[in-house]
């Protein structure tokens, strides 16, 4: 059973930056995809940011132009890098591979 461990979540002001990781237990050179999703409260989940094991990257249209999605195979990390954060960023933001979820990890955007 993989485990996906995200990590990276905080406070952070509106306009600031923060980057994500979603670390996997085992090898996820052979996961053709793994995304991000995020769910804010009283709302439903809402996917952000998808990531091919060929690099192919693509985006909520949300977030586009200020996420981006990476993963580091030979470090079983897939990232999210989170630049010009609104308040509507605030979320549980949490990676898949469609199979197996991390648990969690809270983003706040607030001054």
């Amino acid at each position: 059973q993989v485990q996906l461990v995200e990590s990276g979540g905080g406070l952070v002001q509106p306009g600031g930056s923060l980057r994500l990781s979603c670390a996997a237990s085992e090898s996820i050179g052979s996961i053709y995809i793994i995304s991000w999703y995020r769910q804010a409260p009283g709302k439903q989940r809402e996917w952000v940011a998808a990531v091919t094991d060929g690099g192919t990257s693509n985006y909520a249209d949300s977030v586009k132009g200020r996420f981006t999605v990476s993963r580091d195979n030979a470090k079983n990390t897939v990232y999210l890098q989170m630049n010009s954060l609104k308040p509507e960023d605030t979320a549980v933001y949490r990676c898949t591979d469609y199979t197996y979820w991390g648990q969690g990890i809270q983003v706040t955007i607030s001054s």
